[in-house]
């Protein structure tokens, strides 16, 4: 589970306009990456999402893009000439997060491309659980590269520390923007996955995976200890964990008002 890191060498081009301005940018270790940089709109909050997000994905088997800590020194993007983009710069010097480039993936299509329905629940199950608002018709977050789905972009999973306060209730919560999952109308084997992954997602590897977070991020409160908070982040995903007939009953529900 420990990332590798990279320093960043190279600005290509921005991915997309909107507060987040993710980026493609060379590292050097010559891979090119996609960068979520810690100066965005959700600042560092978006990097510990993506971070928590998609490593729990890849442990519950999905294919996911590696992700990577990349540095970013006060020379790097000197010669940008868009101002927005130097200002995210400045604002991201230090430790941000980049996933591998996937070079000729195309973006999921729900229209022409079928997931069958123990992927799709597993799929539904996972953003369930880490609360992801974003992997819907208008953004599926999902990729084809080389014949096989990959996962993306998890950075607005988790969404309950935008406001830090009552991280206990929203464990339990249903998670009512789960009728807007891309796949929800394929996910029929929803109880099947819980059963797999409860066996896959043990208190050890949420101790390990919290405490990989890195201090830097975890400076967004003065008054939480980067310690307070990784505790935090496992305490939430083990109440979760303990409640997901909660969030399961919620998107069954949710599915049969679309079929």
């Amino acid at each position: 589970m420990k990332l590798r890191s990279a320093h960043l060498t190279r600005y290509i081009l921005p991915l997309r306009e909107g507060g987040s301005l993710p980026a493609l940018a060379e590292a050097d270790d010559d891979f090119k990456y996609v960068v979520k940089f810690k100066g965005s709109g959700h600042r560092e909050k978006a990097l510990i999402a993506e971070f928590l997000g998609g490593e729990i994905a890849r442990k519950l088997g999905f294919k996911i893009p590696e992700l990577v800590l990349l540095h970013l020194d006060e020379a790097f993007g000197r010669t940008e000439g868009d101002e927005e983009i130097q200002d995210l710069l400045q604002a991201s010097q230090g430790l941000n997060l980049g996933l591998h480039f996937l070079s000729g993936a195309i973006n999921y299509d729900p229209n022409v491309m079928k997931v069958d329905p123990d992927l799709a629940s597993k799929i539904v199950w996972m953003d369930a659980f880490i609360t992801n608002v974003d992997r819907t018709f208008r953004n599926t977050n999902m990729l084809m590269w080389h014949k096989e789905l990959w996962l993306i972009d998890h950075g607005s999973a988790f969404f309950f520390h935008h406001s830090w306060e009552n991280w206990e209730k929203h464990a339990k919560s249903p998670f009512a923007f789960i009728k807007d999952h891309v796949l929800l109308k394929e996910a029929s084997e929803l109880e099947k996955a819980d059963e797999t992954f409860k066996q896959l997602i043990t208190d050890s590897f949420l101790m390990d995976l919290v405490n990989e977070l890195p201090d830097e991020w975890l400076n967004f409160d003065p008054d939480l200890t980067p310690e307070t908070i990784r505790k935090v982040y496992f305490d939430f995903m083990k109440l979760r964990l303990e409640n997901t007939e909660i969030f399961i009953k919620e998107a069954q529900n949710a599915r049969q008002n679309l079929i």
